[in-house]
């Protein structure tokens, strides 16, 4: 009998917040058996020959949301599949009751089941959920959600106060389905969170993700972009500013504050939303705040997303916001980097730019390219990008070490990666559903030929390989590690 299932060997291993080594994997039973120097081909069952390529832990997108338009069950089989393609092995994704996703409020006792069996058998990448906690019911379901579900994370969308999706509407609880989503609700949430973060935090961070977006303002905004005529993703741009953005995580962060909550500030859009945060991280030292941006902020403006294809909330906005972004990238002001994935039709973006829904898929560039622009082009180290887009999201979100590791015991995820192998987006090359992409004639440099999901190659740089094997992961995962491993 062979020492190990399988191995992975030849290739530069890059092991997060240490560096890059020439070393062979063994793999056992799922989990990272060995790092040595050498593991013969004698010992294991099967081999995966990585010379000339580097070695990454799987990529963890925390920040993912399926089912939002389409069916659930569909979504999660066709856009985990996607996933593959940028080395991404497990995906975190949102949900919450109201309208979109399975169109429903009520007590998550009862949707959160619906939930797991719509995906289960469906996944090709490990998953776990993010619950937003919509109504005042809602709130008592915290601590079982942790305890009991494994949800070690929480949103709140700010601007669901006021508006609607896509930013059409001044009855946002039509769209809520909910009478009490206001910063008195978010006190609440808050609470219940800290407690929980109190209760279970020594197996795992427990924490709250934040749309910071000021629903007053945007009404405001909106307006005056109606009344001026102007279109397009500038419009939308304008529509939603950088002050937005500020003052609503202003709002986040005195409330985060007054509750001790573990707060994550998500998709930050602007230079003026990464100043913001760092300066929060400065006033309040003994707050655990994080912070992320996309692929897509990262990569496009409003001038080079394709028209209204590229409407997102946040917005994606000027070339001086993309920078200075990218800087906080380099100095590690900004600790993750997601794809902010939403499957979507192109039909779903045709006609007024007010009531075009927002979102669109990219995590089949994950790893591709903070590669190639954040490695290649400006200088990241190879460990940092494993830092920003597996390590640290898998630290945020209760999943460390568990996942985000290339350590002995932790999962046997990770992406085999071609550095000089260059493609042309299109939305053929990202395997997904969506018939379109933002990011269509971009050219991207380093590609996983590779990507293996507890030790299984689920991608071989073409097709996936078998049937869906993903997992729902409960976290954190110290808490619920014996009965969930």
């Amino acid at each position: 009998m062979a020492r190990y299932d399988a191995a992975v060997v030849n290739g530069t291993v890059v092991i997060p917040y240490l560096g890059a080594l020439r070393c062979d994997i063994g793999i056992r039973g799922g989990r990272i058996a060995a790092l040595a120097d050498a593991i013969s081909s004698s010992e294991a069952e099967s081999v995966v020959d990585a010379r000339g390529k580097v070695v990454l832990p799987g990529a963890v997108d925390s920040h993912f949301h399926l089912g939002i338009y389409r069916d659930l069950a569909q979504d999660a089989r066709s856009e985990t599949a996607s996933a593959l393609v940028g080395g991404v092995t497990t995906v975190v994704s949102y949900f919450r009751t109201g309208r979109h996703y399975l169109n429903k409020s009520g007590p998550y006792r009862e949707i959160f089941p619906e939930v797991l069996a719509a995906t289960a058998g469906q996944a090709w990448t490990d998953y776990a959920y993010h619950i937003a906690v919509m109504t005042a019911d809602q709130l008592d379901e915290v601590d079982w959600l942790v305890g009991e579900q494994g949800v070690g994370s929480f949103k709140y969308y700010m601007f669901y106060k006021g508006l609607n999706l896509a930013g059409d509407s001044t009855r946002g609880s039509d769209y809520t389905m909910a009478d009490t989503y206001d910063l008195g609700h978010l006190y609440l949430f808050m609470q219940r969170v800290a407690q929980a973060a109190e209760k279970y935090g020594r197996h795992g961070r427990v924490s709250l993700s934040l749309h910071c977006e000021q629903a007053e303002l945007i009404r405001v905004f909106i307006d005056e972009m109606k009344r001026s005529g102007l279109q397009g993703l500038e419009a939308y741009h304008r529509s939603r500013p950088p002050l937005t953005e500020r003052l609503s995580m202003a709002e986040a962060v005195v409330l985060a504050d007054a509750t001790r909550c573990p707060v994550n500030l998500l998709h930050l859009s602007s230079e003026e939303a990464v100043t913001s945060g760092a300066r929060a991280r400065r006033e309040f030292p003994h707050l655990d705040i994080r912070l992320e941006t996309t692929l897509h902020h990262l990569a496009l403006t409003y001038a080079t997303a394709g028209g209204i294809r590229g409407k997102v909330n946040p917005p994606i906005r000027t070339e001086a916001d993309r920078e200075a972004l990218w800087q906080a990238v380099q100095d590690g002001r900004i600790d993750t980097v997601v794809s902010d994935h939403a499957c979507c039709s192109e039909a779903d973006k045709e006609g007024d730019l007010w009531k075009a829904l927002p979102g669109f898929g990219g995590t089949a560039l994950l790893y591709p390219y903070l590669l190639s622009e954040g490695h290649g082009r400006r200088g990241l180290s190879l460990a940092r990008v494993a830092e920003l887009a597996s390590a640290n999201p898998a630290r945020a979100f209760g999943l460390y070490p568990r996942k985000g590791a290339l350590a002995v015991g932790s999962d046997a995820d990770l992406a085999v990666v071609d550095l000089e192998r260059e493609v042309a987006v299109t939305p053929e090359a990202l395997n997904s559903a969506q018939d379109f992409t933002p990011f269509a004639g971009l050219k991207v440099r380093g590609w996983p030929t590779h990507t293996l999901l507890r030790g299984r190659v689920v991608w071989d740089g073409k097709a996936p390989k078998g049937q869906p094997a993903g997992r729902y992961v409960k976290r954190p995962v110290g808490l619920h590690a014996a009965r969930s491993h």
